[in-house]
């Protein structure tokens, strides 16, 4: 029986799991950690925090599953995109990492793209705009912000790669999270040298980039020692969050989309070649499946402003789910289906942190629009859900502008887990949606990717092919979808009334 390793390493934490090669799952283990908010639209973590939850779960899978260090054939590392590790010449982190979802970077984003000669000349050698999640303003901020660990700085590494740098000593990456650095040569699969030459970086800080099923590193034995693996244990390349889930979700031929809603939300389309549709509209970036790309649209707080919901108003539901021995999200999901659809022209925009697709607009602000007296608990709550799935809509009409006219969207994440909620997601999407038999996303994906590495099977769409079944269809309901049509047209319009009060206040 072969054995793989899947690695998640999230934001909020770190899921590992052991599959073997018909997909089932032999073990899987969590484990959570915090993040920093140390100023407003600033989003940090310490890396060391992932480290520690890698070897916990590691260790956790190995005991629950059953299975020896040598049984693991392979490891596939996954994790949230776009972050930065710095780390000096001795493999030290010089400071906190900053996370995809950190908005600091406005004024390096004006300066990469006046550097890179305007707009269209960035999306023609990176294939995207300067966003300020992505990591090459991170990398500029630390030169503008602290030089004195500018200087200092020898490698950058994204989340999941660091944690490949402490299983192996080894820095590498591979094109699908590269592709999120805004320094790769996405049509081209390589750094863009052009770039990284206008910016004034040093390349060397940059690791080797490979494909996400190859070979890029081994388990050390300091590694070993730490986490439980073997010594040799290879190590794929792995792939960002976003093309790992995809992995997992059979997301790897045209025709499906994924809609995967976990702390951010990712509409994820499929490309053959590198051909984009409109210039910079949706992020674009390699596929972790060899020769092939993808589009993909961000919200940035999707789940996470249903866990900011429950953090900070929803204290009863929380009480009442531990009296009742159930999730806390259950409780909100029952009450938010006493409101009807639309709720009665409530609406919420879930830009807690900015919002990246479509608008890029870190001063982007959440909040209801539409409150009066007759709205209940239930409204404010059922508000969230469909301000939610309004922004993955956004994504969506992005991608069918495109040219993708998707036959299936396949659902993922928490906002698949319920039944009330794959049903509105259908339902304001208009369209089919699915669910399979794989649930882990990510984790799932590079465990795929790790069996394609280490040879037991020849390609990635053959791996999905072995492991991915169908389980659930959701029709939606047509009437309720002409309601909604009329809900998105007002939640769309009060972004646009409201921009440029967002932007004002952003001044105060």
């Amino acid at each position: 029986m072969a054995v793989a390793l899947g690695i998640d390493i999230g934001t909020s934490g770190t899921k590992t799991l052991a599959i073997d090669e018909t997909g089932r799952i032999l073990a899987s283990a969590s484990s959570e950690y915090p993040c920093s908010h140390p100023q407003p639209g600033w989003s940090e973590q310490d890396p060391e925090l992932w480290w520690r939850a890698t070897c916990e779960t590691i260790r956790a899978v190995l005991h629950r599953g059953g299975l020896k260090p040598e049984d693991i054939g392979g490891v596939g590392l996954s994790g949230q995109m776009h972050g930065s590790v710095f780390l000096d010449e001795s493999g030290n982190v010089l400071r906190p990492a900053l996370l995809w979802n950190d908005q600091r970077t406005v004024a390096e984003c004006a300066e990469i793209t006046r550097l890179a000669g305007g707009h269209d000349a960035l999306v023609g050698m990176v294939a995207n705009p300067a966003v300020t999640g992505f990591t090459a303003p991170k990398i500029l901020w630390l030169r503008n912000a602290e030089p004195h660990n500018y200087q200092r700085l020898r490698q950058v590494l994204l989340p999941k790669d660091y944690v490949r740098y402490r299983l192996s000593g080894t820095y590498a990456t591979e094109v699908s999270d590269a592709s999120g650095t805004l320094l790769l040569d996405v049509k081209n699969r390589a750094w863009s040298h052009e770039l990284v030459s206008k910016l004034g970086l040093d390349a060397s800080i940059l690791p080797p980039c490979y494909e996400s099923h190859v070979i890029s590193a081994e388990v050390s034995s300091k590694g070993a020692a730490e986490c439980g693996l073997a010594v040799g244990t290879p190590i794929v390349g792995g792939a960002g969050d976003q093309p790992a889930s995809a992995v997992g979700n059979g997301i790897v031929r045209g025709g499906i989309v994924s809609a995967t809603l976990g702390t951010s939300g990712v509409v994820f389309a499929h490309a053959d070649t590198p051909d984009f549709g409109p210039a910079g509209k949706l992020q674009a970036g390699c596929h972790a499946v060899a020769g092939a790309w993808h589009t993909m649209g961000v919200v940035l707080s999707a789940g996470g402003a249903m866990q900011w919901l429950r953090n900070h108003l929803g204290q009863l539901e929380m009480a009442e789910a531990q009296r009742r021995g159930v999730d806390p999200y259950e409780i909100l999901t029952e009450e938010a289906q006493r409101a009807t659809a639309g709720c009665e022209g409530l609406v919420f925009l879930p830009y807690l942190t900015g919002e990246r697709t479509p608008h890029f607009d870190p001063y982007a602000r959440g909040g209801w629009i539409g409150l009066t007296v007759r709205h209940e608990r239930s409204h404010v709550i059922r508000a969230v859900m469909e301000g939610v799935t309004f922004a993955m809509r956004d994504s969506l009409e992005l991608v069918r502008a495109s040219g993708v006219q998707p036959k299936q969207i396949r659902l993922s994440g928490g906002g698949a887990r319920s039944r009330f909620w794959r049903q509105m997601q259908a339902d304001i999407y208009g369209s089919e949606v699915a669910t399979i038999n794989a649930a882990e996303g990510p984790a799932f994906g590079v465990g795929l990717l790790a069996f394609v590495g280490t040879g037991v099977y020849a390609n990635v769409p053959e791996a999905c092919d072995a492991t991915i079944r169908e389980v659930e269809r959701i029709a939606p309901n047509r009437d309720l979808t002409k309601a909604y049509d009329t809900a998105f047209a007002h939640y769309r319009a009060a972004y646009t009334s409201l921009k440029p009060l967002f932007h004002e206040m952003a001044k105060d």
